[in-house]
């Protein structure tokens, strides 16, 4: 796994020396939204992220965008899946990937991976992962990790949860 992502990150690098220069905020979410899809399994354009805070943690909520798009739905709910048990590993290695560093909070998290649980959940149209802690210093950093993850992927959702 490690090898695949570093040779992806290593001809996302590539690709994007070869392209011609632009404007650098554009440049940076089409890298996270590239280097996504290709993480992922499923494209972007055809799904909506979330990243939602919560008083006591959050949730990373996908869905496809069309009802009966049901391969971006199982693609999205097997991503789901395996994000939850690796984070509950304390490994991040799919979203330093996709963000082309390590993401504000990673460290805490895996430092208090004890402390914290990720609950798949199947939706209508995809999955979520439903993220909870009763510690404090956890909880901070689950919600520096969200909201560097809104800031990134561009969703528009609420960087406080309504407890902040």
């Amino acid at each position: 796994m490690k090898t695949v992502l570093l040779s992806l990150a290593i001809f996302a690098a590539g690709a994007a020396s070869a392209q011609e220069p632009s404007c650098s905020m554009h440049d940076k979410h089409a890298g996270v939204a590239k280097r996504g899809d290709e993480a992922m399994g499923f494209s972007h354009e055809t799904t909506t992220h979330h990243f939602l805070m919560q008083k006591g943690g959050g949730a990373i909520d996908v869905s496809a965008n069309d009802a009966a798009d049901t391969a971006s739905r199982d693609e999205i709910r097997m991503h789901l899946r395996h994000i939850a048990q690796a984070f509950a590993a304390g490994n991040f290695d799919l979203p330093m990937f996709v963000h082309d560093r390590v993401p504000p909070g990673v460290r805490e998290m895996q430092k208090r991976k004890a402390d914290i649980s990720y609950r798949f959940e199947e939706t209508e149209r995809g999955a979520r992962v439903v993220i909870s802690t009763g510690d404090r210093r956890a909880l901070r950093a689950v919600h520096d990790f969200l909201r560097f993850q809104i800031e990134d992927h561009e969703t528009g959702d609420p960087k406080q949860s309504k407890s902040e």
